[in-house]
């Protein structure tokens, strides 16, 4: 590699660091301290390692790793978006497109390439490694706010349909983590600490 391409992934490493500064809504397990996106993705990446046997089917778990290691990294200039957000839709956005482009754009060309792909697989959600990244990315909140008798659910007034609808999408990547989410969420509205409306 040419000492040129050296400053630029240099570059792109101190520029992420901006994501240990962007604050989720969720809170670390039984905990009152709010999570980052970097805590976020390290913890989505450690569950894609350990549960991947769960997977529906065969699947790369390094492209898995990769996945939840960048997709929130756009949201150093677009900011996170609350899943039960009731303005704003948590999908892809013009924002994130640019943000993307900006700052997967700092490193050499061919790697800039090789993350906005990851990245907008990731956001497509439609191969098999992208469905088992979005359980991962569906499942910790979950047990966070389990953790945190309600956490967010209880916190901005969210029920039982909307988290059930929300959460659905791990079954997607797994069938058995949905099974276990699914009674999670029963589980929740027995001790109260999700509210069905």
């Amino acid at each position: 590699m040419q000492t040129e391409d050296l400053i630029k992934q240099i570059e792109f490493i101190k520029e992420i660091d901006k994501l240990k500064f962007i604050q989720r809504r969720t809170k670390l397990f039984n905990s009152d301290r709010h999570e980052n996106d970097a805590e976020h993705s390290w913890h989505l990446a450690m569950m894609a390692i350990i549960l991947s046997g769960h997977s529906n089917v065969s699947i790369d778990v390094l492209k898995v790793v990769k996945m939840v290691l960048i997709h929130d990294i756009v949201e150093i200039d677009a900011g996170d978006t609350f899943i039960y957000d009731t303005v704003k839709n948590h999908i892809n956005t013009n924002d994130e497109r640019a943000a993307a482009e900006r700052i997967f754009g700092l490193l050499p060309k061919e790697q800039a390439e090789e993350l906005i792909a990851v990245w907008e697989e990731f956001e497509a959600g439609e191969t098999d490694e992208a469905k088992f990244a979005k359980s991962m990315d569906r499942l910790e909140p979950l047990l966070q706010n389990v953790s945190n008798n309600g956490g967010t659910w209880k916190e901005y007034n969210v029920d039982y349909k909307k988290v059930y609808e929300k959460k659905q999408v791990i079954k997607n990547g797994s069938v058995s983590i949905w099974n276990y989410a699914e009674k999670l969420i029963e589980d929740s509205v027995t001790s109260g600490i999700l509210q069905k409306k």
